[in-house]
């Protein structure tokens, strides 16, 4: 059961949910693609600065396990199983992709970088950001790595 990291999320989200993910995705693009350029421009700003649903967790586990620390050492002892719990659920996500808050977060709407990514790009193609790729000259020939890597770099 070797599920690639990419996968891991989205195959442990119920169905509904990933729908709803990828529908919100598909409206945002349809959205800012009517915005011209310069909400394209605007909307992969906001994409930049957005939180993937790891980041999110990875937050969430730090901040939890400080205050169950700083609890057990200032109140009551029994507040470091609260770090030792949250440990448990970051072990279990990074072998699973799945852990208990992890539907909790993709209800609310927390997108996978690989989700992240979709909409970006489908973003940077309807802006024209890989025409230089896809126009460079002769059909026959695939474009340079530099070319490829400048266009995915926009």
């Amino acid at each position: 059961m070797d599920i690639p990291t990419s996968e891991r999320v989205p195959r442990n989200t119920a169905r509904e949910i990933n729908r709803k993910i990828l529908q919100q995705t598909e409206m945002n693009i349809a959205r800012y693609s009517s915005a011209g350029v310069s909400g394209i421009h605007r909307r992969l700003a906001e994409l930049d600065r957005e939180w993937d649903v790891e980041r999110t967790l990875e937050a969430n586990a730090a901040s939890l396990s400080l205050l169950g620390s700083m609890l057990g050492a200032s109140v009551d002892r029994r507040w470091f199983a609260l770090p030792a719990f949250v440990a448990g659920f970051l072990l279990q996500h990074a072998i699973q992709g799945w852990c208990p808050p992890m539907p909790l977060l993709r209800r609310l709407g927390f997108r996978t970088a690989n989700e992240i990514d979709y909409e970006r790009y489908a973003l940077k193609a309807m802006r024209g950001d890989f025409r230089e790729v896809s126009d460079s000259g002769n059909r026959t020939s695939q474009p340079s790595p530099r070319q490829a890597l400048a266009a995915a770099q926009r």
